[in-house]
């Protein structure tokens, strides 16, 4: 398949950069993630002209243009959605935000300002990504699961997700929680540390906690070190909590 077909399948959401199997699980789409940086090597350098005047880009990966059509609410306010990025009906995108080559974002998604949806990166259905949230992208290596968000996330302002991590469904994290393959993950309801890397568990609430750092030198300072906790999994109360998000949109 050809750069130009990656792109346009991509748009129309009949193609993605990672697919589920019958179990549950993430698998990267390695021919997408060709078919993205076949584009990047064929564009070239241009300025832009009319709204995007000023800017300069591959001409062949240009911001999207959306019209009332598409279903999509797009705030005016410096936000940008890049070609070969799928934004489903019902979406709204708060200014600033990026969405990035390859991405997926579901119907009924909130994408708030200063939010940003990296390459690749898939976010289900009536997802809230509240302000400053970061969602890394992974394009190379080809065969790396990029981050996804699954249905009915919470993402509290601040959160960062990177290095391919699996939110599962309706999870939620409060503000200020960062996930990467390199922070431990412990589940204080089951009593367990997750694997460091392994996907957060649906329904679950997780919060910022830190750990102590081994050794004598660092226990002496008294020094920890980042980590996430789950304190609890979401119940009918902390779904009430959650129920003004929709109520707003």
């Amino acid at each position: 398949m050809n750069w130009q077909d990656v792109l346009a399948q991509l748009e129309s959401g009949s193609l993605r950069a990672a697919n589920q199997d019958d179990a549950g699980n993430w698998h990267a789409n390695i021919e997408v993630k060709q078919g993205i940086l076949a584009a990047f090597k064929a564009g070239e350098n241009i300025a832009f002209e009319g709204n995007y005047q000023g800017f300069v880009d591959k001409h062949n990966l240009p911001a999207r243009q959306f019209s009332a059509e598409d279903g999509v609410r797009l705030v005016p306010g410096g936000s940008s959605v890049r070609a070969g990025a799928y934004v489903a009906k019902g979406v709204i995108i708060m200014p600033p935000a990026y969405i990035n080559v390859g991405a997926f974002v579901d119907s009924g998604t909130m994408v708030d300002s200063h939010a940003l949806i990296g390459s690749c990166a898939q976010v289900g259905k009536n997802v809230h990504v509240s302000a400053a949230v970061q969602i890394g992208g992974v394009l190379e290596p080809v065969g790396a699961s990029p981050v996804i968000i699954e249905d009915d996330a919470f993402l509290s302002a601040g959160v960062v997700i990177v290095e391919g991590i699996v939110v599962k469904k309706g999870a939620v994290l409060a503000p200020g929680v960062t996930l990467s393959k390199s922070v431990p993950v412990y589940d204080c309801v089951n009593q367990v540390m997750r694997e460091k890397g392994a996907e957060i568990p649906e329904r679950a609430v997780v919060v910022p906690g830190t750990r102590p750092v081994k050794g004598e030198w660092a226990e002496a300072q008294g020094l920890s070190m980042a980590c996430a906790l789950i304190v609890k999994y979401r119940d009918e109360k902390s779904d009430a909590s959650l129920e003004l998000e929709s109520i707003l949109r």
